[in-house]
């Protein structure tokens, strides 16, 4: 049983990372416009988070110091305060975006308006991310998020030709009525949807807060490789229920009570209210985690003690960021900002931060000062430096697709 709730770091992080708000709405939107052709994206992006999740894990296991400890150590403080300010941009701004995202499974919940879910739900977090035991936090929120296992099963209950979906995803085509430059800006969409920043930061410093050692890596490969799958896998049947009821009808997800209703198609009020559950669950814990992200990367950047194993008196600056960041991402929402495209900024934005997060842990995790026997081999640094470049090339396109498509438009 012990070995199980391990496991719950990883479930987290992948509910949290692959199907938080971001990946609702991208798929869902995806699904319904491309149908299956872009599930390449996930598999790829699968592939690489759980290659850097791997490696930002191995190094907290073997050093016992999380990221950006290391990477102001490694590289430099110049070097570390530019990685600090991007990941944090994007990691701040995906904060307010997962906020949104409670407020508005709130919403499909009791009818109230998002706005005056938002004060309260920032408030909410904070006070979790103030009081609430990590281990606690892992568990609950990663295992209330494994609801979301409702869309595989309303995507066999819809009874889809198979045939049709799997040619769809192993053919990967662009729709006749899709430009390709939209076609790409979705792609890398997902891609950075899939692989956010704070992904890393999150586990790695979790795996300090639970005090892994290198006797755990074990543990901590099954994090990864059972954890980031699963995420990926319910991505996909996200996707594909909205293909199924969607996209012969040429309708266009744009909300997030449209992706939830396929479910209620197949399964009825229980399968709703099992949508309700994993929403409130995905986007709560991914707020728990972005939240807690920017408090690791800064108190860790500048030294400071950090921690929710740590007493709030002990660590006074690093929950004081924690809640200064929870009244930036409240602030931000009402300013009457749309969550729904605040999450596809996030996401499009994320990609552009990709080099600068895991340039620093390929370069960590080859130095044998920290790592000993446990540096990186010959495959993690093949496909570290492969998805150094694909990183590269979506952080390069993803502004002028963004600009050349008004957003996917």
């Amino acid at each position: 049983m012990k070995k199980l709730f391990a496991l719950a770091l990883g479930i987290l992080t992948a509910i949290g990372g692959f199907v938080d708000i971001g990946d609702l709405v991208t798929n869902g939107l995806v699904g319904s416009r491309f149908g299956l052709s872009l599930v390449w994206v996930v598999v790829v992006g699968i592939v690489g988070i759980c290659v850097f999740a791997e490696m930002s894990g191995r190094v907290a296991a073997v050093s016992g110091r999380a990221t950006f400890d290391l990477v102001r150590e490694r590289l430099g403080p110049r070097m570390g305060l530019l990685n600090l300010l991007a990941s944090m941009a994007v990691t701040l701004l995906t904060y307010a975006a997962e906020i949104g995202g409670v407020a508005l499974a709130l919403q499909l919940a009791t009818s109230v308006n998002p706005f005056l879910w938002i004060p309260v739900v920032g408030a909410a977090v904070w006070v979790v991310l103030w009081r609430v035991k990590f281990a606690v936090l892992e568990n609950a929120f990663g295992i209330a998020g494994l609801a979301l296992v409702v869309f595989a099963v309303a995507l066999w209950q819809l009874g889809p030709d198979w045939a049709d979906l799997w040619q769809q995803a192993s053919r990967p085509f662009v729709p006749h009525d899709e430009s390709h430059t939209t076609y790409f800006y979705y792609a890398v969409a997902l891609f950075g949807a899939a692989m956010t920043p704070y992904e890393v930061f999150f586990f790695s410093s979790g795996g300090v807060e639970e005090h892994w050692e290198a006797k755990d890596l074990g543990t901590m490969r099954a994090n990864v490789l059972i954890g980031f799958p699963l995420g990926g896998m319910l991505s996909v049947a996200i996707a594909g229920v909205a293909t199924v009821v969607y996209q012969p009808q040429g309708i266009q997800v744009g909300t997030l009570g449209q992706i939830g209703l396929p479910v209620g198609q197949a399964l009825g009020n229980l399968g709703l209210a099992f949508v309700l559950l994993g929403f409130f669950a995905a986007t709560f814990g991914a707020a728990c985690e972005t939240g807690l992200s920017v408090g690791y990367s800064i108190a860790q950047y500048l030294g400071w003690q950090w921690g929710k194993s740590v007493a709030p008196l002990q660590a006074a600056r690093f929950h004081t960021v924690v809640l200064l960041s929870s009244i930036a991402a409240v602030g931000l929402l009402l300013t009457t900002a749309d969550p729904i495209q605040l999450t596809e900024y996030s996401v499009v934005f994320s990609a552009v931060a990709l080099p600068l997060t895991y340039f620093p842990i390929l370069v960590v995790a080859n130095d044998r000062t920290y790592m000993g026997r446990h540096v990186n081999g010959r495959l993690s640094n093949t496909l570290g430096t492969a998805y150094l470049v694909v990183v590269l090339v979506a952080a390069v396109a993803a502004i002028p697709l963004m600009l050349v498509t008004k957003a996917g438009q």
